[in-house]
């Protein structure tokens, strides 16, 4: 469908009938995704067990992964001694639906990517700029978004809707989904920080110096040393159970661990990698899908008519 670019998205009530009192997560099975810098997207089971280590190939320097809606994003640049940026869009099975995905202005180095779960697809650039796309790859506005300081090194959404983004020396941003921003902290701690990821109520940074750090979503310090050891770390993913899954380069392993801090198995994938950059989890933190169960009750949703068109939750 078109990609309308209206100033914003209207918000309709809908009242539904549904069974309550006990509805619960019906998910589908959730898959891990590992970009490499060997120009490969490996595919893993829940389990860290390897499917396929070529599930894509033939990028050039992948950078970020983000999936939703039973597709995979990836960020790459066209090849050696040109930087133009590459979106792929690709379905769950590996099948490429488009391997130049973005429309408007020519951008270059992408190293940050996140969805909302509503088609709307957001890049973060080397330059600071973050601009907002249709799923389709059609471009919502003329101009970025936001800027941040730039090198963005890590994107994600908290439960509150807002956009959080690291960058720069030090630098955790966040925005809404307008371009608004609504908080920038700097912890100098961090260095350059790149992956990021949120769990529950917490923000969880990797740092310069080989550490994971953690943050409530006021920007409150909780732990700059919650985990250490990363020579390379270069993303992170959180699953819904409190368990943050991160991926080192050097070391090339992706780690598993608590939200606590602790070490569940430091070399949960270690098959088909080489030098791992980015990682995604399938179907990400949430559910795929509600289940009712109980009697009849009466309650609201509400539907959001999005600018990607179409009606959307």
């Amino acid at each position: 469908m078109p990609c309308f670019t209206g100033p914003s998205s209207r918000w309709v009530l809908k009242l539904v009938f549904c069974l309550p009192a006990c509805f619960v997560c019906s998910k589908s099975r959730a898959q891990f995704f590992v970009a490499n810098n060997n120009g490969t997207v490996a595919a893993y089971t829940t389990g860290g067990a390897l499917q396929n280590a070529s599930f894509i190939s033939g990028l050039y320097a992948p950078s970020a992964l983000a999936s939703d809606n039973g597709y995979l994003f990836t960020a790459s640049i066209v090849g050696l001694g040109d930087t133009r940026a590459v979106i792929g869009k690709y379905t769950l099975s590996g099948t490429p639906v488009s391997t130049s995905l973005l429309s408007g202005p020519q951008q270059y180095f992408p190293s940050a990517m996140a969805l909302d779960g509503h088609s709307h697809l957001y890049v973060g650039f080397n330059n600071g700029a973050v601009w907002e796309y249709c799923t389709s790859g059609a471009a919502l506005y003329a101009s970025p978004l936001f800027m941040l300081s730039g090198l963005p090194g890590g994107m994600v959404f908290g439960l509150n809707g807002d956009l959080y983004a690291t960058s720069g020396y030090g630098n955790i941003t966040e925005f809404t989904t307008g371009g608004q921003l609504v908080n920038n902290w700097n912890f100098p701690s961090l260095g350059y920080p790149s992956g990021l990821a949120v769990s529950g109520n917490f923000i969880y940074a990797e740092g310069q110096n080989g550490q994971v750090s953690e943050f409530t979503s006021a920007g409150s310090t909780v732990n700059l040393n919650l985990l250490s050891g990363f020579i390379d770390a270069r993303s992170m993913v959180a699953d819904n159970s409190g368990h943050l899954f991160v991926a080192d380069g050097y070391l090339n392993q992706v780690g598993e661990y608590t939200t606590s801090g602790v070490t569940i198995n430091g070399s949960f994938i270690t098959a088909g990698l080489a030098y791992p950059t980015a990682i995604v989890l399938v179907p990400e933190p949430g559910c795929a899908s509600l289940t009712f169960l109980g009697a009849v009750a009466l309650i609201a949703r509400q539907w959001r008519v999005g600018r990607c068109g179409g009606s959307q939750r």
